[in-house]
């Protein structure tokens, strides 16, 4: 009954619980005629995520949010509200009771489980899409900071940030390596609304729309930050052999991705992963596993760098 507790986080994500419970906390009817729920209904859900450390309960029964549930907060640091709803839409509910299906010798594909592509899921709803970009940057800028000191970036050079999104991490980058320059590579829409139009990077960045399966820019430092982890061994090859064929002399590529450890220890890894098998989209790797598709491309791993976050860094050189 686990799966109890992200539903209970999505109710409360959904209905805005923590934007209304401020420093004084509230009283359950307070919080109630707030979001617009029955009292009875609410308490039991907000039981639930007390158990949770999410919101604690006073001796008089008023409502308070723990820090740990104080992400929620639209005004958090790292605002999680957007991460808890799109890692609990539909689509992974649904996918993921469907895990039966998604090992058998005849997997469904996305299509016959929704009657659409993937593509045409989030097509069909601005909204939907606009959630699932927003909760991948919020989950992504939390560890940005992380990961950016976590490598030794050179002093100079070009950063070439594969399928980058909107820019974040490149962003972080950018800010961290002040002599650093960077290309921003992905689809036209998506560069289209790039977050690097910041005054302290100026002149440093180039927006490049493109398809990274097809050609990439002739770089230093390649970044592949959750890129991987989506496509299947054959593409990740040409992923990497694009990257290998472009890249200056001495350069590095770097697959940022949640590395799978050895061994039967807890890893959020292994959930991640699970949830790749679901969506049919790809897998979260091994070093082992990736080590063929480097070699594949005319890299070698050089090294594995494992930071704060989930998120592990493989550095590839030329072979």
């Amino acid at each position: 009954m686990a799966y109890t507790y992200p539903a209970a986080l999505r109710a409360a994500a959904a209905i805005g619980v923590a934007d209304h419970l401020g420093a004084g906390g509230s009283t359950l009817t307070e919080l109630a005629a707030a979001t617009g729920t029955d009292p009875d209904g609410l308490h039991r859900v907000l039981r639930l995520l007390a158990a949770r450390d999410i919101v604690r309960f006073d001796a008089a029964g008023r409502i308070h949010l723990t820090s740990k549930g104080s992400a929620l907060r639209s005004d958090a640091p790292y605002p999680a509200r957007a991460g808890v709803l799109m890692f609990t839409d539909r689509m992974f509910w649904t996918m993921a009771h469907q895990v039966a299906q998604a090992v058998s010798a005849q997997a469904p594909s996305f299509a016959r489980i929704f009657g659409m592509s993937l593509d045409e899921y989030f097509d069909r709803d601005a909204g939907v899409t606009e959630l699932y970009y927003e909760g991948m940057e919020t989950v992504s800028d939390a560890e940005h900071p992380l990961l950016a000191r976590a490598y030794d970036f050179p002093p100079t050079g070009v950063v070439v940030d594969v399928g980058g999104g909107r820019g974040g991490f490149l962003l972080t980058v950018l800010r961290e390596y002040p002599k650093l320059e960077g290309v921003l590579l992905d689809r036209e829409h998506v560069v289209a609304r790039h977050r690097l139009d910041a005054g302290d990077v100026t002149g440093r960045w180039t927006v490049l729309p493109g398809d990274f399966l097809t050609a990439v820019p002739r770089g230093d430092v390649y970044v592949l930050k959750r890129i991987l982890h989506n496509w299947d061994d054959e593409r990740c090859v040409r992923i990497l052999r694009n990257c290998r064929a472009a890249m200056a002399p001495g350069g590095r590529v770097l697959v940022i991705d949640a590395v799978v450890p050895p061994g039967d220890g807890a890893h959020q890894s292994k959930a991640m992963d699970f949830m790749m098998l679901a969506a049919r989209t790809g897998r979260e790797r091994t070093v082992a596993q990736l080590e063929p598709l480097f070699d594949a491309a005319g890299l070698r791993i050089a090294r594995v760098i494992t930071t704060a976050s989930v998120m592990s860094i493989v550095e590839g050189v030329a072979r």
